[in-house]
């Protein structure tokens, strides 16, 4: 009994050690990121409020007439937000929303009392699955049903042969905690005549949405048209300050704005999001395409550098990035490699690596690697010479 007391302890010891150098390493992260002189993605989120405010005058200025009274519970430059993203989308209707976990529940639950049966099919990795804390059943009255598996989207014949009904179908277009993997447009097509063939509706999570026009060969408008309803963001793609919409038919938008007023979402005012969207569709929606060229282009230096480094073990996932964001698996503890990308952002002013590192499996570490704007600065010898230094960086592996 003391042994076990004792043994517990020191575990408790342990947790507690390495939660402290993780937070030590978080910061020393967040230093670097503000220091370095090259990085693949400099995420303006990162800045401090007056780098964030100072940005947004003047490009607000040209998104939208600032002389125009401001926003009131969704008005003006709200609405006006809303029918770019209806327009951009090719739908009826788009409404606001200050979360995009608010504006998916409420699409599924107002679809749920159109179809009459609350279950929502989505892959077992899908945002709501896995980062939302069960908020589809415990807010919404939904009851999610994992649908496929691995780290690629649901079959049609997935979708055909599951067990039960399902009145939902939801896709999330890029699958980001699988590696920001898309479907083709052939298969993506065959699943929603699978879901049409079992009458359930379609709703894309299209959090990323803006980023799949290179993968899919097609403009947005023809992507949302496969769905009944589709969710987007203004912050993950775009670097807006937040914010997401919901575009689908008219009569659901109008049923979808009455829940967001029962669920808190109606906000008195919210022109600073709304402007910060408005400039990201004029600013970063026209380069995405750049970006995902150019993170193919990086992904293949990557794996080139590690070869050559003599890494017994690395993967780029996918191999060939479906969007300007993907994933890259060392065979290394967490705690190392994050070690390793922070000192060299600290030794070199060069940050190869910036998001954080977690265990995926023992003894294999995972992190997301963005391409945006300054990402479009490198050219493989300067990816294949940061992944030297990188590895030059890393613990000897017996």
């Amino acid at each position: 009994m003391i042994r076990g007391m004792t043994d517990m302890a020191e575990q408790g010891t342990g947790q507690d050690g390495r939660r402290t150098r993780q937070e030590g390493l978080r910061e020393r992260r967040a230093a670097a990121q503000r220091q370095v002189r090259r990085t693949l993605s400099r995420a303006s989120w990162g800045g401090t409020l007056r780098e964030r405010l100072a940005r947004l005058p003047e490009a607000a200025a040209e998104a939208y007439d600032l002389d125009e009274p401001a926003d009131i519970y969704g008005n003006r430059v709200v609405a006006a937000l809303e029918d770019r993203v209806a327009a951009l989308l090719g739908t009826e209707a788009a409404a606001f929303f200050p979360t995009g976990t608010m504006a998916q529940q409420v699409a599924l639950r107002c679809w749920a009392a159109r179809t009459g049966n609350p279950t929502v099919a989505l892959h077992p990795l899908a945002h709501p699955a896995v980062h939302e804390r069960q908020a589809f059943s415990q807010v919404s009255g939904l009851r999610p049903v994992g649908v496929g598996g691995g780290h690629r989207h649901p079959t049609a014949a997935e979708i055909r042969d599951f067990e039960e009904p399902f009145g939902a179908l939801m896709l999330e277009l890029p699958l980001r905690d699988a590696g920001f993997v898309l479907p083709t447009w052939e298969e993506l097509t065959e699943v929603v005549e699978a879901a049409r063939e079992r009458d359930a509706v379609v709703h894309i999570d299209g959090a990323r949405l803006w980023e799949c026009t290179e993968h899919f060969g097609r403009p947005l408008d023809a992507i949302a048209a496969l769905a009944d309803t589709v969710y987007v963001s203004f912050y993950k793609s775009l670097d807006g300050f937040g914010g997401a919409a919901l575009a689908g038919p008219k009569t659901l938008i109008e049923e979808a704005r009455t829940w967001r007023h029962r669920y808190g979402g109606q906000i008195f005012q919210q022109f600073p999001t709304a402007l910060s969207a408005l400039v990201g569709l004029d600013r970063e929606l026209p380069r995405l395409p750049e970006y995902v060229r150019h993170a193919r282009v990086v992904a293949a230096a990557l794996r080139e550098g590690f070869a050559a480094a003599g890494v017994p073990w690395a993967r780029v996932h996918p191999e060939v990035p479906h969007t300007h964001e993907f994933q890259v698996w060392l065979p290394y503890g967490a705690d190392a490699v994050a070690e390793a990308a922070v000192r060299q952002a600290e030794e070199t002013a060069v940050m190869l690596f910036a998001n954080p590192w977690h265990d995926a499996a023992p003894g294999i570490a995972c992190t997301e690697v963005a391409v945006r704007a300054d990402g479009l600065e490198w050219t493989p010898d300067d990816v294949r010479a940061a992944v030297r230094e990188f590895v030059d960086r890393l613990p000897d592996q017996a």
